[in-house]
């Protein structure tokens, strides 16, 4: 893959992979190719890929094909057919020098079997961030862009064996790992400090990320305990409040126990002290015994009574008033009722002689 210096009659040198590539860089540093051949070349390329415009698409792929190698530079091309370059996996060297690139497709990572690659003399400001994925790359070409940094993932780009990053704006800690890259030694000693370089940030990093994820994770630790302390502090409360909630109703429930019974008490004492006097006031009855007997004897005199106003009746106003019987009954009655009157004429007469 050839590269010339725009104003210049010389070629700018470039290392080939493997031995045989090596050697080639080195015979063509030392006798560089015209200008005019070169243009020629390139010209009749253009041809055959039926002639330049559209962006530097112009024509199939396939017939820029040389070999291994695929010659994009020159083509004024803004962006990468990342597509069309995926469908050649037997293009392992890749030349986009001298475009207009700003930046490349996240999807250009995909292009794992690339083994070198001139990205020189474009306007890149940033490779993607798994540009790492690149991991058969030996040979990368950065020269004249517009990178500052590298992405944490360059890194992993453990075969690079070569790299330039000259005319770059680079932060001054990589570019002073990066040093210069005048001469294939250099440019060697360069890929092997950046890549070390890269694998102390790439630790750092993931020792910053392990830091925050324990943070993280004892911070989570910090919480979950906060949380269960809470829902601790919140069982124990519920737990107090309950247990005072339950003493409070046992202790209305023995008050209204206490008051019931003082209720019962006193009611009783009210009918008993109600029934005292009425008890009192009654005489004092005699002997059930005695009782019986009395009416027994009380109704037998009525009954004899009953019988002798029956049989006087019966002999004064019936026709058996002339019966002997009779007789004597009515003579009974007239000598009682005789008596009787006696009896009241002396009370009489002794009554107004004690008055007098």
């Amino acid at each position: 893959m050839r590269k010339w210096v725009a104003g210049s009659g010389e070629r700018r040198g470039s290392a080939w992979p493997g031995s045989s590539a090596l050697s080639r860089s080195a015979s063509l540093r030392a006798a560089p190719r015209p200008r005019a051949s070169r243009s020629a070349a390139r010209g009749g390329a253009m041809a055959r890929g039926g002639g330049g415009g559209g962006g530097g698409k112009a024509g199939s792929l396939k017939d820029k094909l040389d070999g291994n190698e695929l010659d994009l530079s020159l083509c004024d091309l803004s962006e990468v057919p990342v597509r069309e370059l995926a469908a050649l996996p037997k293009a392992t060297v890749l030349d986009l020098s001298c475009n207009n690139l700003i930046s490349l497709p996240s999807d250009f990572c995909s292009l794992m079997h690339l083994v070198k690659l001139d990205l020189s003399k474009n306007r890149l400001q940033q490779l993607p961030l798994d540009f790492g994925r690149l991991v058969n790359l030996q040979h990368l070409d950065l020269l004249n862009n517009r990178l500052v940094t590298l992405p944490v993932s360059f890194a992993q780009l453990k075969n690079l064996k070569w790299l330039d990053l000259k005319d770059n704006p680079l932060d001054p800690v990589l570019a002073k790992v990066a040093g210069d890259c005048l001469d294939e030694k250099q440019c060697k000693q360069a890929a092997v400090r950046v890549l070390q370089h890269m694998k102390v940030i790439q630790s750092e990093q993931d020792q910053e990320r392990q830091r925050k994820l324990q943070a993280e994770r004892e911070m989570e630790k910090k919480r979950e305990a906060e949380q269960r302390a809470r829902e601790a502090q919140e069982r124990e409360l519920r737990k107090r409040e309950k247990a005072e909630e339950k003493e409070r109703r046992r202790r209305e429930y023995d008050a209204q126990r206490a008051a019931k019974q003082e209720m019962e008490k006193k009611t009783k004492k009210e009918t008993v002290q109600t029934r005292k006097p009425a008890s009192s006031s009654r005489p004092p009855q005699l002997p059930r015994h005695k009782h019986s007997w009395s009416r027994s004897v009380l109704r037998v005199l009525l009954l004899v009574l009953l019988c002798i106003l029956c049989t006087l009746a019966v002999c004064k106003l019936t026709e058996l008033r002339h019966q002997p019987l009779c007789i004597s009954v009515n003579t009974l009655y007239e000598d009682v009722v005789a008596a009787v009157q006696n009896h009241k004429a002396l009370q009489n007469l002794l009554h107004q002689n004690s008055q007098q």
